[in-house]
Formats: structure tokens, C-alpha cells, sequence
């Protein structure tokens, strides 16, 4: 999907109606900004998508708007939703730093903003940010096989897929991979860091080097599921991609649950993956824009605890696993292209 330059942020919903002669939004209808810096992954997909249900489940009008990787257009997008006189913004920026002048701006106009999934730098603008709890759900990840190591006995050579660490969640993700590993130095030992920068080529180069340097490394974790393709990719090449069960399968977890995670879980590839609660965070975020329009107080961060999903709880927790759904949703549509 593409972005709107500032002056075409507009409800989509409306033009239609417009163009067709229906009459304009109700004057009573609260309206939110929707403004998110990319679509260019499952889980943003996912998550514009549940803002989108949860509100037209709260009858609350739209507007959207997708910057394509432009922080200067994002901010343009948030000051036409501003001129428009939106009742609240939530707002999925590039970065850390890039959203501080979306904060200041809405903060001018007293417009209330909620940041979605990813905190700011600190500032002294007003704001609430949902996001998932990125250490303590890495942390019981990495955790969660690491127990499954030393069940079986047997001392692991561990890797980690680092993502952009001009990303807050990157950093904590990493810092929570480090802090479940120093608790089980009896029965792991880090031989490879690899810094990918959420992009896939470097993410398989990388694979690729540490696999040919520690060919015995037997324990990863990705710091997103979004680097799964080039993991497996260089875990195919080495002779290292099995399933559970077999001697010589690689104890593999991620962190995210997209489409892929919960295939590779299914099909016995991937041993845990951390889940982030798409729909909560999407709920939560709503909630707390319009919270704040009525003038409460709420805190600066709402957290998503999210959950691990294993091999042990897959059939009772896939039906929270928004990746689940992404994948249940594809293989329907895939059936209905093949026909009867």
C-alpha cells in the first residue's frame, strides 16, 4: 500500500461515500489518525489491520495514512490529521527520535497521541506508547530453550540474530537474550552476535560467516521472525535445517509470531517463538486515545506482556497468535483460488 503525500491523508471510507453521493461523516463520530511508517511486513500488516476492526467495532471513523520509510512525510501526514481536527493519533514512527516532532506537534494542538509498538527517545512531550514487553518476553524465549537444552543434556553452542539498534526494541530484545543466557552458562555458550539491521541479506551473509566459523552451533535465536527466510535459507545450506527429533536439529527460536513462525512451528522446524499480542496492543492503543480526549490519566507505557508459544502449547495458544491467523487466512484464500 503506498503513502499519502500530507495534503491527501484523507478517510478512504468517505471519498467513496463521497463520490457516490452519500452523505459526510456524522458530526457526532469521534475520528483517529492512523499513521504508520511502513506496511512492508506481516506484522505491520496485522496490526494496521486490528486498528482498523477495533474501530469500526467502536464506530470511530479512520483517517490513514503510510509514510513508505519517510519520517519528514509522516510528519507532514500527522499535522494534515492535526488541520483535520482528528480526536486522536496513533502513530507507528520509523525510529525513536524521528516521532519527538509528531509528539510536539499534536502536544501544540492538544490533540492526544498514542505510539504504537515501538518508545520514544525521552522528551518532555505527552504521550502513551504501547509495546510489547521486548526484554522479559525475549528473556522467557531464549529461556524457555535453554530448559530445553539442558533437558537434554547436552552443552549448545548459542547465536543470536541482533536487529537495528537504533531501534529501542532491538536493543531491549538483544539485552533480554544476554540476560536469559547468563543464567544458563552450564548449558550454553554465545560464539556468534550477528548485527543484520532488520535487513535480510545482511542477516543471511551473516548466518552464513558464523555458521562456516562455529559449524557446531546448535541454539539461535532471531530477533525477529521477519529474518526467519534468510535463517533457514542458511540453515538449509549448511546441512542443519531438521526437525525436532531428529539428532541433528538446531534448537530455533524467534520472537514476533508471524505466518512463518507458526508454519515452522506446525511443521516441527521451530522449536518457540515470543508472540506479540497483536490485538491487545491494536485495543489497548484505541483505549488509550480516547481515554485521554476525555482528559484521564493513564501511563506513559502500556505493555504487552505477549506469550511463548512451543511445541507443548501450540494447539491451545494459536488462536491468539496473530501470525496464526495470517496463516489460517492465506490458506483459505489459496484454496478458494484453486477452486472446487
Amino acid at each position: 500500500m503506498g503513502g499519502f503525500r500530507a495534503l491527501d491523508v484523507v478517510c478512504i471510507g468517505w471519498l467513496i461515500a463521497a463520490a457516490a453521493g452519500c452523505d459526510a461523516p456524522r458530526a457526532d463520530r469521534l475520528r483517529l489518525g492512523v499513521a504508520f511508517e511502513t506496511l512492508q511486513t506481516e506484522y505491520w500488516v496485522a496490526s494496521y489491520d486490528a486498528l482498523a476492526a477495533e474501530l469500526q467495532r467502536q464506530d470511530i471513523e479512520m483517517l490513514e495514512a503510510i509514510a513508505d520509510n519517510d519520517a519528514n512525510r509522516q510528519l507532514d501526514q500527522i499535522q494534515a490529521f492535526i488541520a483535520r481536527g482528528v480526536d486522536g493519533i496513533v502513530v507507528s514512527p520509523k525510529d525513536a527520535s524521528t516521532v519527538i516532532p509528531m509528539i510536539k506537534a499534536a502536544n501544540r494542538a492538544g490533540v492526544p497521541i498514542v505510539i504504537y509498538n515501538r518508545r520514544p527517545a525521552p522528551n518532555d512531550g505527552q504521550s502513551v506508547t504501547v509495546v510489547a514487553d521486548n526484554f522479559e518476553l525475549t528473556k522467557a524465549t531464549v529461556s524457555y530453550l535453554a530448559e530445553q537444552a539442558r533437558g537434554q543434556g547436552k552443552r549448545r553452542k548459542a547465536m543470536i540474530l541482533i536487529g537495528d539498534l537504533g531501534d529501542r526494541n532491538a536493543i531491549d530484545r538483544r539485552d533480554g537474550f544476554e540476560a536469559a543466557v547468563g543464567e544458563y552458562q552450564d548449558v550454553l555458550e554465545v560464539v556468534a552476535r550477528v548485527p543484520t539491521d532488520w535487513s535480510q541479506d545482511k542477516a543471511l551473509a551473516g548466518v552464513t560467516n558464523a555458521l562456516q566459523a562455529h559449524p557446531d552451533i546448535d541454539f539461535i535465536f532471531t530477533s525477529s521472525d521477519f529474518l526467519l527466510p534468510s535463517l533457514v535459507s542458511a540453515l538449509k545450506n549448511a546441512d542443519k535445517y531438521h526437525r525436532t527429533g531428529d539428532p541433528r536439529h538446531v534448537l530455533l527460536a524467534g520472537f514476533d509470531g508471524d505466518a512463518l513462525a507458526y508454519q515452522m512451528l506446525v511443521e516441527g522446524y521451530l522449536d518457540a517463538t515470543g508472540v506479540q499480542d497483536v490485538y491487545f496492543e491494536c485495543s489497548a492503543s484505541v483505549d488509550a486515545a480516547l481515554r485521554m480526549a476525555r482528559g484521564e490519566k493513564i501511563p506513559a507505557i502500556v505493555r504487552d506482556p505477549g506469550f511463548v508459544i512451543h511445541q507443548g502449547n501450540l494447539a491451545e495458544r494459536k488462536e491468539q497468535m496473530w501470525g496464526a491467523q495470517v496463516f489460517a487466512k492465506a490458506s483459505r484464500g489459496q484454496a478458494a483460488s484453486n477452486g472446487p
